[in-house]
């Protein structure tokens, strides 16, 4: 039950949890779309949005792949940066100790390799950063032991994949799913079945966009990622379908730039969601967005927003 104040006015309450983790609000800036955290600190009051997650870290460094690697579309972008970064060891001697510095804030580290081993290694170097809250676990890499099969879309591959960073990690894990499957509430069970402590969906769809005049693919790896509004609808079907395979938590993104969004993503079943591409045309929007979400909570006359979770009224 809600508190009230003295006035009588009920108090609002944003918090959210998942995995023993406390969020004033269920705002987490996605991994990819937010640097290490450390590079916005001018730009967004990082102590008002709930998390984030930071850049994708392997066990070495990478350079990412050869440019163009953006392209915005209609209503979204598509992205092929190859998951360049600094190194897992890089991230805890350059940036976590700043993180650390910064009061309230939850960081989530995103994690991926190209075989168990690559994720274990990462998972280990990771576990002696103090300051992290919990693993996000990006499944959507090709597994180059398997001739490049997505760990994300094959059953085995996952369950292989998350039971061994699960025994590898001292904190709790997300796994982060692709959309790129037939049933994505069957690969969500799956995660759940070999140790996830929740999942986090949508990941980009593969896409690919052509110049007609030079005809040659916009992006230099050909295919990318698609992310941005025109995924919105997609991303909350496949929230709604995984929320409803698994007993722990679901973590949503896909096209969010309003409150109402969060609002939606949240009645589908998500206890907190990621913003990512809207950061691109406005580095504020995630701080805008749990501003705004304030806002949209006083107009509904919403006092605890957990409660949101899993509310969508079917008829």
């Amino acid at each position: 039950m809600s508190s009230s104040s003295e006035s009588g006015k009920a108090t609002l309450d944003l918090s959210v949890s998942f995995a023993g983790i406390q969020l004033k609000n269920p705002i987490i800036a996605a991994s990819g779309t937010f640097g290490y955290g450390v590079e916005f600190e001018d730009v967004v009051h990082l102590d008002r949005l709930g998390g984030f997650v930071v850049k994708g870290l392997s066990s070495e460094p990478m350079i990412g792949n050869p440019p163009p690697r953006l392209w915005e579309t209609a209503a979204g972008m598509l992205n092929a940066i190859g998951l360049q970064n600094i190194g897992a060891r890089a991230f805890l001697e350059e940036k976590l100790p700043r993180l650390r510095q910064i009061k309230n804030t939850v960081v989530l580290a995103n994690v991926f390799g190209y075989t168990r081993e690559d994720y274990e290694r990462t998972v280990e170097i990771l576990n002696d950063g103090e300051g992290i809250a919990a693993y996000e676990l990006n499944v959507s890499c090709p597994n180059t032991a398997h001739g490049g099969l997505q760990f994300g879309s094959d059953p085995r591959l996952l369950d292989e994949v998350v039971s061994t960073a699960k025994r590898a990690a001292v904190r709790p894990l997300i796994v982060k799913l692709s959309p790129n499957v037939s049933s994505i509430a069957q690969m969500a069970h799956v995660a759940q079945e070999a140790g996830a402590d929740a999942v986090s969906l949508v990941n980009t769809f593969v896409a690919l966009a052509i110049d007609a005049e030079t005809r040659k693919p916009r992006i230099a790896n050909v295919t990318a990622g698609l992310s941005g509004p025109a995924i919105k609808p997609i991303a909350l079907r496949m929230v709604y379908d995984a929320a409803h395979a698994v007993n722990i938590p679901v973590i949503g993104m896909g096209g969010i730039s309003t409150a109402a969004d969060v609002a939606e993503f949240m009645l589908a079943g998500a206890t907190a969601v990621q913003i990512g591409t809207a950061s691109y045309w406005d580095p504020r929007a995630t701080e805008k967005i749990a501003d705004e979400l304030r806002e949209w909570c006083e107009d509904h006359s919403v006092t605890r927003l957990a409660e949101l979770t899993g509310g969508m009224i079917v008829e």
